[in-house]
């Protein structure tokens, strides 16, 4: 996996979640936020600082603030400064809770922003978890294109020519979804899961050759474009080779490694005659079943060993 740290800047986080600014540091344009964890410092603030993350955008409650309240001005002030040193990115108040005024002292003295939100503190600490999980999490850049079939998220690779797009533009005719072509951005959610999607600049473009560019949103509609899909499956497409062993009955789970997580993978013949895009249909049900328990591999040879032990008796 690469070293490299996303950010995202906290302006973006205070957009998304529509969070009040009781207090802007001046710089805040600068303030990025590298990590997806999220901290509650009720032990910071009796002092206790060690293994404390500064770049964690910190977030306090009902049990935070009213802990603080039974404390005189001056002691609350004492409490509450060794955080604000730190130089945190941000303090998050959650369920519009009032701020005593040594805190939006401390806030300009230090230059952190101070914010305020509606939400639950569960709520809140939980749904940015979620959303900084997605922006800031590590990712790559495949030559490739990923659909929707049937809810699945299916990633087509293949060397150049191989015919890619055009399966793709098959799949939204028969009213699939069309994620990325040519480039796929897939980001490293969590420890199971990838999601993809297309850069910006390309988002719902093809590529065919022949024909040049096409814009799938506007000849197919809205609901032929989707921004963003796991990845549950990848089918390689190569080039029919003559005398080559090809897979016929699927006993053996194939994967394919992309940044430490293992995908179901499939490679696919082409050559003339064959319906590809029925067979990535049939593909991406196949797999649903497979991770539903059902496999009909597992199941003709369970049969077939019935069949035999039957007529050895």
């Amino acid at each position: 996996m690469s070293d490299t740290v996303f950010t995202i800047p906290l302006n973006k986080v205070v957009e998304e979640f529509s969070c009040e600014k009781l207090y802007e540091a001046k710089k805040i344009d600068d303030v990025l936020i590298s990590t997806a964890d999220v901290n509650r410092p009720a032990l910071q603030i009796v002092g206790y600082f060690d293994y404390f993350d500064p770049n964690r955008i910190q977030v306090m409650g009902k049990v935070e603030l009213t802990y603080l309240e039974q404390f005189p001005k001056d002691k609350r002030k004492a409490l509450l400064e060794p955080l604000f040193k730190k130089g945190i990115p941000c303090l998050v108040i959650t369920r519009g809770m009032q701020v005593s005024p040594e805190m939006t002292e401390l806030a300009e003295e230090y230059d952190v922003t101070l914010l305020r939100t509606e939400e639950t503190t569960s709520a809140f600490v939980s749904a940015l978890i979620s959303y900084l999980n997605v922006q800031i999490a590590p990712r790559k850049t495949r030559h490739g294109v990923l659909v929707e079939v049937y809810g699945e998220g299916i990633l087509i690779l293949g060397e150049s020519g191989v015919g890619k797009s055009e399966n793709a533009i098959e799949l939204l005719k028969r009213g699939h979804r069309l994620v990325a072509d040519d480039a796929v951005e897939i980001k490293r959610v969590s420890s199971k899961t990838l999601v993809g999607s297309a850069p910006d600049i390309i988002r719902h473009f093809v590529e065919l050759r022949g024909i040049g560019i096409i814009d799938v949103k506007e000849i197919f509609g809205m609901g032929a474009v989707k921004d963003t899909e796991s990845i549950d499956m990848i089918i390689h497409l190569e080039h029919w080779v003559e005398g080559k062993q090809y897979d016929r009955l699927g006993m053996i789970d194939e994967y394919t490694n992309i940044m430490g997580i293992n995908i179901p993978s499939l490679t696919v013949p082409v050559r003339p005659g064959r319906n590809l895009a029925i067979i990535i249909e049939v593909a991406a049900m196949n797999n649903r079943q497979k991770r539903m328990g059902y496999n009909a591999a597992v199941e003709l040879n369970n049969r077939l060993m019935r069949e035999m032990q039957k007529n050895m008796e």
